[in-house]
């Protein structure tokens, strides 16, 4: 297979992977934002469950209402996830060859934080739209109108009232973010199937897959949630919208009033939402990955 169709394929099966993983976990993504917006800058707030804000968004929305802001949310992984997944590999084999060591799991770890930063630049205006979307399930709510009806409805809106730059709203907190999660998911997955089927607990199979996405999402959360407060934070102000003055002038005054206001349990809102749709994520992408890597002819990852 030559190499350029070897490229094209890995991107497809990439992308192919990430929207279906998506699709099956996106109403966890939106009980996480919601929990994760819920009593902020407010001390004396009614404490939220995940039960209960799904029964909110079920009565105020509906059903479909769980998939609001889904199209965005497909479209980053569409970006997002072929260039930190391709970046990934790529520099992994780079440094291997040129070692005659396995590569240590710092040097993943560094190599994976570094390719999910670099995505998440590239594709930080549709997570921006995908936070929105989901954040104007409160404006319902409260009886307000939504901000944003759909996709390109939300990107016209915030280019002619923030401008461009404005779709790199909080990028800073996003990129940090990305850099977490990609240095505990990418090392970690392929760090602990190399050691599952090295120790022979399991062949190269879907045992070995799972058993990997599980130990990954556990750490990509651990070292991420703090910063996916402060991105969600940051990226749900909107200037002279209706839900929210501007709260925050940076990642780290946001950071600061978080704690301040709420205490440092704050930055970890949403973690067991956030870890419930990490792992399942993990589980339908990497197994549906590895799979399609297989049929398209491609090395196991």
């Amino acid at each position: 297979m030559a190499a350029g169709e070897s490229d094209v394929r890995r991107v497809m099966v990439t992308s192919l992977s990430a929207m279906v993983a998506e699709t099956t976990t996106f109403p966890i993504d939106l009980l996480k934002t919601r929990l994760q917006l819920h009593g902020e800058s407010t001390q004396s707030v009614r404490p939220a469950s995940a039960y209960r804000i799904a029964v909110q968004i079920a009565r105020n929305d509906g059903v479909l209402g769980m998939y609001k802001g889904l199209s965005p949310a497909i479209f980053r992984h569409m970006f997002y996830t072929p260039i930190r997944i391709a970046g990934y590999e790529h520099l992994r084999n780079v440094f291997a060859q040129s070692s005659d060591r396995p590569l240590p799991f710092y040097s993943k770890a560094v190599i994976g934080g570094i390719s999910g930063a670099i995505a998440q630049v590239i594709a930080s205006p549709a997570d921006l739209i995908k936070v929105r979307m989901q954040a104007d399930g409160l404006m319902v709510g409260r009886g307000i109108q939504p901000r944003y009806s759909g996709l390109f409805d939300a990107l016209n809106k915030i280019i002619r009232a923030e401008g461009y730059l404005g779709l790199w709203k909080g990028v800073s907190a996003n990129v940090q973010r990305a850099f977490l999660v990609n240095m505990g998911e990418l090392a970690c997955y392929d760090h602990a199937k190399r050691l599952i089927i090295g120790n022979k607990i399991s062949n190269d199979n879907i045992y070995a897959h799972t058993l990997s996405s599980v130990m990954s999402g556990l750490a990509a959360t651990s070292l991420s949630c703090p910063a996916d407060v402060i991105k969600t934070r940051m990226m749900n102000q909107s200037v002279g919208g209706v839900i929210t003055d501007i709260k925050y002038r940076n990642s780290y005054d946001c950071l600061v009033k978080t704690v301040k206001v709420e205490g440092l349990r704050a930055l970890w809102k949403g973690f067991l939402p956030t870890w419930a749709r990490l792992g399942p994520w993990q589980f339908v992408f990497w197994v549906s990955y590895e799979k399609f890597r297989q049929i398209s002819g491609l090395q196991s990852f």
